[in-house]
């Protein structure tokens, strides 16, 4: 590895893990001085029983002022701004985040407007504009894929500009991240699978993309590691704590990752497919993954080599011939897809057209491709990418990965 001429790593976040993590909130809250909770979370996660576990782990030093369960699979600012209006009519003073990545951004989507006294989300967009601690957040995290519980990154939904907002501050990274296996035990195949492929996608780019260094790179090789020993048996036997706990782990360190390094075009145009088509960001990331690992090669030959040792293992590894090792690292990825999709009988996506609602009408239409392209240009994580990204590159990616089609390397410009 080639060491940078300078880089900057953060990775303050308090990481509470095992079978029995949450009865060590308790101590957590007080020890920040607080102890009058607003639980944010989603329905499903509800109805799943989760938050009964939650509220039960706590003990009567604690009081649960609010349980707010509306926020939907794609945050908004508009729910932000709800549930901070109820943040303080209920007088709390911490936030539990118990949910996905779209519940842990609203929480602290929510946090910014309650610690800063303001009413208006859309003022602290961008990076560096926090310059305070916010209010004590402890983040729960029900799927093992997004990392959000600890990371410097929050992204929300803007319906009324038709756009994601964009949230970097150290101070957003939670104060504990609690992560306990029995929350991602009622997760159904398809869905561990998605939230799986949403890591390894953090940790693949954190590893290739432009601010990459040394201890975000260890951190992601760890995870993609932990993935591919744990997610194929994860997927046939739900009920594995102990896979549940590793698969857990290692989301919390690529978002460790990729918060110190960011992310590139495979997010780029997940953000956009999103924004648009209002898809699972995990099913984005698990489609577009080779994809934007192919259209990188000429720049990440090396890096891609490297990742083929945690995605295949050390016989894979030892038995290619290194100029063949960054190709084969790309095939990797695709056999774990096209894995996944056969043991849940179909309903992991390795196609932009198998990505589709209940009634099995596609979510991302050909048609729409041209309007997801040109959403991506507005993405800030493009200007991490490798290599140089414009609308015409775009459409090109989203078109074969709607049709599952291997981009032709030759087509792709040199950087």
């Amino acid at each position: 590895m080639e060491m940078p001429e300078y880089f900057e790593f953060c990775g303050r976040v308090n990481l509470v893990a095992g079978h029995d993590a949450l009865e060590q909130i308790p101590g957590l809250l007080l020890s920040m001085g607080a102890k009058n909770l607003m639980i944010i979370t989603d329905q499903g996660v509800s109805r799943a029983g989760l938050v009964e576990i939650l509220v039960q782990s706590l003990d009567s030093r604690i009081t649960v002022r609010t349980i707010q369960d509306e926020v939907p699979p794609d945050s908004d600012i508009d729910i932000v701004h709800t549930l901070a209006r109820r943040y303080r009519k209920n007088t709390c003073d911490a936030i539990i985040s118990l949910g996905g990545g779209s519940v842990m951004d609203t929480a602290k989507g929510m946090n910014i407007l309650v610690s800063e006294g303001a009413d208006n989300l859309r003022a602290f967009t961008g990076a560096g504009v926090l310059k305070h601690r916010l209010k004590p957040l402890i983040a729960v995290p029900t799927t093992a894929g997004t990392g959000s519980e600890v990371t410097q990154v929050a992204v929300i939904a803007d319906p009324d500009h038709g756009r994601k907002l964009f949230f970097t501050s150290h101070f957003l990274i939670p104060d504990a991240a609690v992560i306990d296996p029995r929350m991602t035990l009622t997760l159904p195949p398809h869905i561990t699978a998605a939230t799986a492929m949403d890591a390894l996608s953090h940790a693949v780019e954190a590893s290739i993309c432009l601010a990459e260094n040394p201890l975000s790179t260890a951190l992601a090789h760890d995870a993609i590691d932990l993935i591919r020993c744990h997610l194929p048996r994860v997927v046939n036997h739900p009920d594995d704590p102990a896979g549940r706990l590793a698969l857990a782990t290692a989301a919390a360190l690529a978002g460790m990752a990729f918060s110190n390094s960011m992310v590139g075009m495979v997010h780029t145009l997940g953000h956009a497919v999103g924004s648009v088509c209002h898809v699972p960001h995990g099913a984005c990331m698990a489609v577009l993954l080779p994809h934007g690992m192919t259209y990188n090669y000429h720049r990440t030959q090396t890096q891609l080599a490297d990742l083929l040792l945690p995605l295949a293992g050390e016989e894979i590894f030892a038995r290619t011939a290194p100029r063949d090792r960054a190709q084969k690292a790309i095939d990797q990825v695709r056999q774990i897809n096209q894995g996944l999709h056969l043991a849940t009988a179909g309903a992991h996506a390795v196609r932009l057209k198998d990505i589709t609602d209940k009634n099995r009408q596609i979510l991302v239409p050909l048609h729409r491709l041209p309007e997801i392209a040109g959403t991506a240009l507005g993405d800030g994580s493009i200007f991490y990418n490798p290599e140089d990204l414009e609308y015409d590159d775009c459409l090109m990616v989203l078109e074969a990965a709607f049709h599952g089609e291997p981009l032709d390397r030759s087509s792709i410009r040199k950087g």
